[in-house]
């Protein structure tokens, strides 16, 4: 069972994942706008996954005893004025996830909540795979500058991602 804390600070969570869903969903269609339809892809495959993320949340709560209170989600921005924005808006968001999953974990050991502690362990790693795939592109793009074949190049790889095995 877990405490009414754990309960609502997951619930939180839970939330926190739909809304990341939400602003992916978002990045992809500015991208289709864009026409970077590999963008959009990997943008979408990342709505994916979040979706996953929630559901994995919503499970938890449920096998845990507690109830699954979900929230109104804010609106996501829609424009960026570049690529390179996006992304860092990407790595801003992810880096705020990976904040909200430390302070879950730092109250499940507070609250000696040893089978939340192993389940948020999971997340833990996710986070840092999370970062570090965003901060890759990131990267990309700052290399590339404004050169257009590059562009075009990231653009075709990144419309190669599948969504990981370990998320479907």
């Amino acid at each position: 069972m877990l405490s009414k804390k754990l309960e609502k600070e997951l619930n939180k969570q839970l939330n926190k994942e739909l809304f990341s869903a939400y602003i992916y969903t978002s990045m992809s269609a500015y991208f289709v706008s864009e026409n970077m339809l590999g963008f959009a892809h990997w943008m979408h495959t990342q709505a994916q996954e979040e979706m996953s993320h929630a559901q994995k949340f919503y499970n938890f709560i449920n096998e845990r005893g507690a109830r699954v209170t979900l929230e109104q989600i804010d609106k996501p921005q829609t424009e960026w004025q570049s690529s390179l924005q996006a992304f860092e808006d990407a790595l801003k968001h992810e880096e705020f996830i990976t904040a909200s999953i430390n302070n879950l974990v730092n109250i499940a050991l507070e609250e000696k909540d040893h089978a939340t502690h192993i389940f948020l362990q999971w997340f833990v790693t996710e986070q840092v795979e999370e970062e570090a795939s965003v901060n890759d592109i990131i990267n990309k793009l700052k290399l590339m500058k404004d050169a257009p074949g590059a562009l075009f190049m990231l653009d075709r790889e990144l419309g190669q991602r599948q969504i990981d095995s370990e998320e479907a």
